[in-house]
């Protein structure tokens, strides 16, 4: 059973990111100067061409890719920007008018990029996502009043990992939070799960500024402690203000979750590669918090979700087919959901249940040594570490950025380490990663982006083939287990026609068409090898192919 925790601070204003909200102003004008003050590291003296390229690149983004959640004054803005940079060029006080240029600029990125927190909508927020939740993972046909009670709900997220040292170092220093990214669900789910089972207050966030476009969203996302990202936006000055957001937060002693992976896993594989610019940030934070005199320290904790679904699952696997087949995958012509869609979804809210893991790994500090319940950290020989010895050169406390980017890969290794072994093995993922090998095995000279091209087709697989090779797979990943190498789910893998029967049943719930489903003929059918081959991937990180003879994919 999942253990529920009480609150560390049960009174919502009392927790960082309301303290941040309410500082909001005085927060933005900090961090104004601190991105102003990074931005002249890298580009002083070459203001005129960081300005340049600024103003370049938002016009193509307002021509090419414009969205209506973008400023009104959008457009002249930029023109009003290209202007003042234009007449600068023959003033004599030319540095002082570009240095202002950039500080403008910085000023209103940053008001667009750092939201607000709501403690009123935060409570409202959690009676909603009950109840939302509640339809999601548990089914309507219970026995209970309505669709089960919240009790029911919080046993249906499981949560896994050594939450209690987690819960500790919240009260030693500043937590950051790094989960795997597969659904657009995941920061509701993350936010809700620490909040309702782990009983630790809200979490600054990331949110895609695409999310903006829906009205409704954007209320409730804007009042939720969010800050918004928009990935359309390339230019330097941007990426050094989003980037500065994360850590000037994670400074001023704001919790944090970000996606490492950058945006969500479009094949279904768990991430093994992590974008380390937002990972740097957590390291720079440090070391200022050292170079400050102050002692605070910031503690990493990896998070791997398992779902048996994910609601975008048909559209990220066609994103990711179109990329590696490009010119030879023939993508997917259905359009958004329809009437007939929704409905369906609806209806399956009330008739279906499913579970979803939360598996926290070992919490550590920024350069990936684990640490104990006081915050100490211990290197892989069991030896206390000393983390100011890692800024430190000739007896002088110093930031250096290639030191610092080593670092960051560390950290990065460390976390994709963490995601492999928190991993939390579902019936499902065996179910899809074995019926995947054994059609694609009958099929292989097709080639992959061939084989997936054949629309419409069913794919059938002998049950006695499919159970021996479920079987196969069990035992391997129980060995796997014993030795600490994955962690697996609260089904019973002591029994082979348990772990079938479970993993047909929840793969892919929601989806219109049953992904594998067992006949009366005793065969098992695919309906959609494309989905199956998305479910398939969160396995191929651990080279089960090889001890089963299979080919990778």
């Amino acid at each position: 059973m999942t253990q529920i925790f009480s609150h560390l601070i049960p009174k919502i204003e009392d927790w960082p990111v309301a303290r941040l909200s309410r500082e909001r102003a005085s927060f933005v004008q900090k961090l104004n100067t601190f991105v102003f003050d990074q931005l002249m590291k890298t580009h002083d003296g070459n203001l005129n061409e960081l300005i340049s390229k600024t103003i370049y690149l938002e016009n193509q983004r307002i021509k090419i890719n414009p969205w209506k959640v973008d400023p009104a004054d959008d457009k002249i803005y930029w023109k009003n920007m290209a202007t003042d940079l234009e007449n600068s060029l023959t003033r004599e006080d030319k540095e002082e008018v570009e240095v202002n240029l950039v500080k403008r600029i910085i000023n209103r990125y940053n008001e667009e990029i750092v939201g607000h927190f709501m403690p009123k909508t935060f409570t409202f927020s959690r009676y909603f996502l009950t109840s939302f939740f509640k339809r999601l993972f548990s089914s309507f046909f219970k026995g209970h009043w309505r669709w089960g009670t919240k009790k029911d709900l919080q046993q249906r997220i499981k949560v896994q990992g050594n939450v209690t040292l987690m819960r500790s170092l919240f009260q030693q220093g500043t937590v950051v939070v790094l989960p795997t990214h597969y659904s657009n669900l995941d920061s509701i789910m993350v936010g809700y799960a620490i909040d309702t089972n782990v009983g630790i207050p809200a979490f600054s966030y990331g949110a895609g500024l695409n999310l903006y476009n829906v009205e409704v969203v954007a209320y409730f996302i804007n009042r939720l402690g969010a800050f918004r990202v928009d990935r359309r936006k390339k230019n330097p000055i941007y990426l050094e203000c989003l980037k500065s957001m994360t850590g000037y937060s994670i400074l001023e002693g704001v919790n944090c979750i970000f996606f490492p992976g950058g945006t969500r896993s479009r094949s279904g594989q768990t991430e093994d590669k992590l974008k380390l610019g937002l990972i740097s940030s957590v390291i720079e934070a440090q070391r200022l918090h050292l170079e400050q005199k102050e002692d605070k320290k910031i503690f990493v904790v990896p998070l791997n979700i398992g779902y048996h679904f994910v609601l975008e699952a048909s559209q990220l696997i066609d994103q990711h087919l179109q990329s590696i087949g490009r010119e030879k995958y023939t993508r997917s012509k259905k359009a958004g959901p329809n009437f007939g869609d929704i409905w369906r979804f609806i209806k399956d809210l009330y008739s279906k249940d499913s579970e979803v893991y939360m598996s926290f790994g070992d919490p550590m500090d920024v350069f990936g040594n684990k640490v104990d319940d006081h915050g100490v950290s211990f290197d892989k020989f069991g030896q206390k570490v000393n983390i100011e010895d890692y800024f430190t050169f000739e007896g002088k406390l110093s930031g250096n950025s290639q030191r610092e980017g080593v670092y960051a890969k560390m950290l990065g290794e460390c976390v994709v380490n963490s995601y492999r072994k928190f991993n939390t093995i579902l019936s499902s993922n065996v179910v899809s990663f074995v019926a995947f090998h054994l059609v694609y095995a009958e099929y292989e000279d097709m080639g992959l982006i061939n084989l997936i091209n054949q629309k419409n087709q069913k794919y059938t697989i002998d049950y006695e083939v499919f159970a021996e090779k479920v079987s196969q797979i069990i035992n391997i990943i129980k060995e796997m287990s014993a030795q600490g190498e994955v962690t697996l789910s609260d089904e019973n893998w002591d029994n082979t026609q348990e772990i079938i029967s479970e993993g047909l049943r929840k793969l892919g719930i929601y989806h219109a068409v049953r992904v594998l489903e067992k006949k009366e003929d005793n065969k098992i059918v695919c309906a959609d090898l494309k989905l199956l081959y998305f479910y398939h991937n969160r396995l191929i990180n651990y080279d089960l192919e090889t001890p089963m003879g299979w080919s990778k994919v």
